[in-house]
């Protein structure tokens, strides 16, 4: 009899308003700890460049930290360090997003910074010039001058997708950053840093009235712009494996990288959820399937991990997205027996099932992620924000957890069958570093 798995739920509240100007609020009050958290989420990422603008929507975050009408360049970070607290942004496939946590006496500080640059960034032909020098060296540092370096994020989706915004290079080539000017800089903020375009979420230690009062007073007057029209980026599946193999000069080791297209994790979550699963029964613990099998058994990896989408952010993409298993291997690897022990452990767990236990303690480990993920209240403003800018659903964060918890054991194998190589991209890295 399979074992059931019972999950904690928690209540975090999830009160919502919209502004005039499309601006759309989520706030969650915790009084427990003197800490707010301040997340602003815009509907812009990667997938959203132009073609031969790779790398822009990257770019133009940095460019959101570089001054305001108001505010001379660094005077974002002086003013939340001077109050004790932190602040950063990421771009990601589908959305980017800027945040603060701070003690709860400067919370009117963030929602001032956050405003002020809704407003209007400086978008000088100096700060463009510099922040494009600032992000070529990013990608020195993280992908051309290191082992392994953009795989398998950077490598994978030109081998699984075909359609530029899906397959292109979200860190951008050089020359399509260097050529970027202020006027398209100008022309992005316009399209796509709009009120309508955003959610702001505050988490923490506030009085929801209060916070309202601060909210309405500091982005009241954000000139209104309506969101743009998001495109479709769905693609057919695959019909046949797709194999591509580079040479890494830097790698000491061979590696491989394999992905399948999963449901849509918006419009079909019930159908989505069983891969989420699947990819930790496979790959996360000692005792999980691939572990067992390829390092501990075989020895034909030294390591293996699995993910859903190539952020490794189940719960904070769109369709389409993709599951993601990924090794490396010792000097005398061979990928083709690693690929082959893989679909030979998910064979045997479409046809077998599970041992006595198993899905239950991966679901357990699973909700332990999430809840301790969302307990720090800058994790939960941005976990919240997304939820409400690609859902409509803040609260689902309270209800993930539990929703895991009820995938059951026939909708994990039926995940694992339809993970066959007719539908499998697969990347392979060439050492060119052991010499």
């Amino acid at each position: 009899m399979a074992r059931t798995v019972r999950i904690p739920a928690t209540a975090y509240p999830a009160e919502r308003f919209t502004l005039a100007n499309g601006l759309r609020v989520v706030l969650a009050p915790d009084r427990n700890a003197p800490v707010v958290g301040v997340a602003v989420v815009y509907d812009v990422g990667i997938r959203s460049e132009p073609p031969g603008r790779t790398g822009f929507a990257h770019l133009f975050e940095h460019l959101m930290f570089q001054g305001s009408e108001n505010l001379e360049k660094l005077a974002h970070f002086r003013h939340v360090q001077g109050s004790g607290g932190t602040f950063n942004g990421s771009t990601h496939l589908d959305y980017t997003d800027y945040y603060e946590v701070l003690p709860s006496n400067a919370l009117e500080r963030a929602l001032f910074l956050e405003a002020d640059r809704m407003r209007g960034p400086a978008l000088t032909e100096e700060n463009l010039r510099n922040q494009v020098d600032v992000v070529k060296e990013e990608i020195r540092v993280n992908v051309l001058n290191r082992p392994y370096g953009g795989f398998p994020w950077l490598r994978l989706p030109p081998v699984v997708f075909d359609t530029f915004p899906n397959a292109h290079d979200g860190y951008g080539s050089f020359v399509d950053l260097e050529s970027a000017t202020v006027d398209e800089a100008a022309e992005f903020f316009t399209r796509y840093y709009a009120c309508g375009n955003a959610v702001l979420a505050v988490a923490g230690d506030f009085a929801v009235a209060e916070a309202v009062a601060l909210i309405e007073t500091h982005f009241g007057d954000v000139p209104a712009r309506p969101a743009p029209q998001r495109p479709s980026f769905t693609e057919p599946d695959l019909t046949a494996e797709r194999r591509q193999s580079y040479t890494d000069p830097l790698a000491p080791l061979p590696a491989v990288a394999a992905a399948w297209r999963v449901p849509d994790p918006i419009a079909n979550l019930d159908a989505y959820l069983p891969y989420v699963v699947l990819a930790e029964v496979l790959t996360d613990g000692d005792a999980a399937r691939l572990v067992e099998r390829l390092v501990r058994r075989d020895r034909s990896v030294t390591s293996v991990g699995g993910y859903l989408s190539f952020e490794g952010e189940p719960f904070d993409v769109r369709d389409p997205s993709v599951l993601v298993l990924q090794a490396h291997l010792p000097p005398s690897g061979d990928v083709d027996k690693v690929l082959v022990a893989v679909d030979e452990e998910l064979d045997r767990l479409a046809s077998d099932g599970f041992g006595r236990g198993e899905l239950a303690r991966v679901q357990a480990r699973m909700a332990t992620h999430l809840l301790r993920d969302t307990d720090a209240v800058l994790g939960r403003g941005l976990r919240m924000a997304v939820l409400e800018q690609q859902r409509g659903a803040a609260e689902l964060i309270n209800e993930l957890p539990r929703r895991l918890g009820t995938v059951t054991e026939a909708q994990v194998r039926a995940a694992a069958a339809t993970l066959r190589p007719p539908r499998r991209a697969v990347v392979e890295v060439i050492p060119g570093g052991a010499r």
